[in-house]
């Protein structure tokens, strides 16, 4: 007598039949998978916080947002006040430079107007120092460049927003696809077991000439089919970890574990039912890349107002104290001067209205790129929607399909095990039952894919599918 423990059942059968023996290895592989989790593995909250923190696209995002806040003061030159210190120090023979120094050090004597000394001046020292003060008054083209480069500036924040709302969406798929993958490691890892004890009890009853050996030739196949298909299987989890492991920001040598099976069906129909209860294509108008577009067009804007202002004068105003002395940088007598000065660029050899049919043109593409990006966000939504109902239904007829299979394989086995069915059509159920769970799993996955999808599409976080995380 053989002891065997049919875990699905949690109960103890003693077997002799070789026959029912066949049947119970084909049962492991055809009866529902529960794979267990690794010992600490990655949840999608966990995954999504990494990311935050470390994904590259995010960081880059945020250095460009840096950098675009950064040059949006830049025009504030032409706006605030501005002071600064001088310093300088010179000696000259020059007879304008030597006699402008001595004058400016208040040493002129009538001495000085000499001729032979005005022409032959001797060697002169001048230290010079200063504070100088300058108060834009009005600069139409500095206003309006700030508004440009604050738009400028916003539209960026809202594309690194949406990168970081796209990372999250990468995140999500990375992460359930690692997870679809270790399920189907799992389920075809156990079917490889069943199939291998299949085999091994068609031999056994070969030699005892209750079958031939075409049946055992029929169970080897079955045995290379399902170890081939493991083969891919586990290449494609290391890929899928590896894809998840530089979305997270990490190297290929700390690869994240991963569970080893998709969320209940409960609560992703909940999340599924919330999402195609009512019309959402109005919500992708929330959308950071549209708010983005709807920026950079205001950018455009007023770029172009800041290229037409240059026509206008500018009018600015400056004061100044100085001290210059012979040799320290201390002392010496004092002068001041305050002044205005206006300018007024009349004609710039045509650059000005150069300038302003450029800057009309961007303004006319970024007005027509937030209207194409606008168009196309409400295609998204509605395509999108579709896509969860689709998947749905898909789920639907998988699950149908894959209990329909397993009860296939139940009538099978009790035909075969009352002599009725032959091994080929009981390997032949075998391998259909196997083919519709992960048929199931595929069409589950993709159903939390389709979810993912269009919360972001809407304008939402795919980030919420983390709540379906049986830890929360």
């Amino acid at each position: 007598m053989l002891k065997y423990v049919y875990t699905k059942m949690q109960t103890f059968i003693l077997l002799s039949d070789p026959r029912r023996r066949l049947l119970l290895a084909l049962a492991l592989a055809a009866g529902p998978l529960h794979a267990q989790a690794p010992a600490a593995p990655l949840g999608l909250d966990g995954a999504l916080a990494e990311a935050g923190r470390h994904a590259y696209a995010i960081r880059i995002a945020e250095a460009a947002t840096s950098e675009a806040r950064a040059t949006a003061r830049l025009p504030l030159r032409g706006i605030l006040p501005s002071a600064r210190l001088e310093a300088g120090v010179i000696r000259t023979t020059d007879p304008i430079g030597a006699f402008g120094a001595a004058l400016r050090q208040r040493r002129i004597t009538p001495a000085a107007f000499d001729p032979d000394r005005l022409n032959n001046p001797a060697p002169i020292s001048n230290v010079q120092r200063g504070i100088v003060v300058e108060v834009p008054l009005f600069n139409a083209d500095a206003y309006t460049g700030r508004r440009a480069a604050l738009a400028a500036a916003s539209a960026t924040s809202a594309s690194g927003e949406w990168t970081a709302r796209s990372v999250r969406l990468q995140v999500v798929r990375a992460w359930y696809g690692a997870v679809l993958a270790a399920e189907k490691v799992r389920t075809l890892r156990v079917a490889r077991e069943a199939a291998q004890a299949g085999a091994r009890q068609v031999d056994a009853m070969v030699r005892q000439g209750l079958v031939t050996k075409a049946d055992a030739l029929q169970a080897g196949v079955r045995v290379l089919d399902v170890q081939s298909q493991l083969l891919a299987a586990q290449d494609d989890a290391l890929s899928a970890r590896q894809q998840l492991a530089t979305l997270l920001g990490r190297t290929l040598d700390d690869l994240p574990a991963v569970p080893a099976a998709l969320p209940e069906d409960a609560g992703v129909l909940q999340l599924a039912a919330r999402d195609t209860a009512s019309v959402t294509a109005a919500g992708a108008m929330l959308r950071a890349d549209l708010r983005a577009a709807t920026d950079g067009m205001a950018a455009a804007d007023a770029d172009y107002r800041r290229a037409a202002s240059t026509l206008l004068p500018r009018v600015n105003s400056f004061a100044r104290y100085d001290w210059y002395g012979q040799q320290a940088l201390a002392g010496g007598e004092g002068n001041w001067t305050v002044g205005l000065m206006a300018s007024w660029s009349l004609f710039g050899g045509g650059s000005e209205l150069t300038e302003m049919a450029r800057t009309s043109a961007r303004a006319a593409g970024a007005r027509a790129g937030r209207d194409a990006a606008t168009a196309q966000a409400r295609v998204e939504a509605d395509v999108s929607r579709r896509a969860v109902t689709l998947a749905l239904q898909r789920r639907s007829l998988a699950t149908q399909a894959d209990q329909q299979s397993r009860e296939v394989h139940r009538l099978v086995m009790r035909r075969y095990e009352g002599g009725l069915a032959t091994v080929a059509e009981l390997l032949a159920a075998d391998a259909s039952a196997t083919g519709a769970a992960l048929t199931r799993s595929a069409a589950r996955h993709a159903l939390l894919d389709a979810i993912a999808t269009h919360r972001h599409v809407i304008g939402g976080d795919a980030g919420d599918l983390a709540t379906l995380d049986p830890g929360r």
